[in-house]
């Protein structure tokens, strides 16, 4: 089968399995849609949060930017995992405590304020609507790219889909749809990774392949990968050009603005118990650590495939995937010097870039890039769509409260 039959394989199964699991656990009395009746339990909750936690940002996004970026690339890391720890230790339990159903009521009830309450609502919606938006751009990659329709054509569907198991299940269909989206998003997510780090170090454990040798050259990975980048005109991958005062401002940023996003806010109020939202604020950690850990290894591994497969490569000789990638508008190649070769280099070298890379793809272009089985291409593809609609999910959810 072709990557393209396998994708829309799994693609749909992975559809219907979501739409089933919302059909079978409907709600059917309005705590049920709104708190999914208080009973899920923290391990089902702590995947379902883990799930609405890790969008197409995490998904598909945060390994570009650490593999373009580098070690300042980290920053990101830190700020949204950093979130979540101040969301888990200030808020959660207490959100649970309290007992409203949404975000609006219990700012409203807190401080006996129906302005507060409006303003909530007015928040809520402005950073649902502007975060799902980044969600479908997600979907649309995914579409456009592997199925090969337009771009609009996949957020249209991708809306549908989500409408439908949101609508008819409320928060405990969501719940349970989460639970198996955060299954597929993340065993897309490790599967290409231990693959690839199997190829590169050797080492089946992509977080400790990152610290390994890099086998086709007989040095350590990330020493390797910052010799590639100094020869090519970019700084070194592990030095950062951000100072601490930077760092620090832009984690808290992060920190601060994930900590407030209103659609893991009300995966706390689904659990029976105050404790229960504890222990499923610890099952959440560690459902997030696994990808989190594995991000900076797809990072470095996909950064030097790709230096590998296309610098100073002649145009007329580019893998399939290249050309593939160019038709989306995602990867484009300018040939500035008229050589026919592809020049990636960075700001320190004395020729011009000639090739630009959009961060998003990278995760989605790197089994591509490394040659993979056509199944783990599409796994990949449902993967970045499971963790976009998880979160598109959430978002329209929080909205109708």
């Amino acid at each position: 089968m072709t990557a393209q039959q396998w994708t829309l394989a799994l693609v749909v199964a992975s559809f219907a399995l979501y739409i089933g699991i919302a059909i079978r656990s409907r709600a059917s009395t309005t705590k049920e849609f709104y708190v999914a009746g208080t009973g899920v339990s923290p391990l089902a909750n702590g995947m379902a949060t883990a799930a609405d936690w890790m969008s197409a940002a995490s998904f598909l996004g945060m390994a570009g930017l650490i593999s373009f970026m580098g070690y300042d690339g980290s920053v990101y890391l830190m700020g949204w995992t950093g979130g979540y720890v101040l969301l888990a230790l200030l808020l959660a339990p207490y959100l649970r405590k309290f007992g409203a159903f949404t975000v609006p009521d219990f700012v409203g009830d807190r401080y006996y304020s129906q302005t507060a309450r409006i303003v909530a609502v007015v928040c809520a919606i402005f950073i649902s609507f502007t975060y799902v938006a980044g969600q479908m751009r997600g979907v649309g990659i995914v579409f456009g790219r592997f199925l090969e329709v337009d771009i609009d054509v996949g957020v249209y569907i991708g809306m549908a889909v989500v409408f439908f198991y949101a609508v008819l299940g409320g928060m405990k269909g969501i719940t349970y749809t989460q639970v198996a989206q955060y299954c597929v998003l993340i065993f897309a997510y490790l599967v290409p990774a231990i693959f690839l780090s199997i190829m590169v170090t050797g080492n089946p454990i992509p977080q400790l392949g990152l610290g390994g040798v890099d086998l086709a050259s007989g040095t350590p990975l990330l020493e390797r990968l910052n010799g590639l980048n100094t020869e090519l005109g970019f700084t070194e991958y592990t030095s950062g050009t951000k100072s601490m005062l930077d760092v620090f401002f832009i984690t808290t940023a992060l920190m601060v603005g994930t900590a407030g996003l209103p659609h893991v806010i009300i995966r706390f109020y689904t659990v029976p118990r105050v404790r229960d939202a504890r222990v499923s604020v610890g099952w959440a950690l560690v459902f997030i650590a696994l990808l989190y850990t594995t991000a900076p290894a797809i990072a470095v591994f996909a950064r030097t495939n790709l230096i590998n497969s296309i610098s100073e490569t002649p145009y007329s000789e580019v893998p399939e995937w290249f050309t593939t990638w160019e038709d989306t508008g995602l990867l484009r190649f300018e040939d500035l010097n008229g050589d026919g070769r592809i020049q990636f280099v960075g700001p320190n070298s004395p020729m011009e870039n000639e090739l630009t890379v959009d961060n998003d793809i990278i995760v989605l272009a790197n089994p591509e890039i490394a040659e993979l089985p056509n199944w783990v291409i599409g796994l990949v593809a449902a993967g970045g769509l499971a963790a976009a609609l998880s979160t598109a999910a959430g978002l329209l959810l929080v909205v109708s409260s």
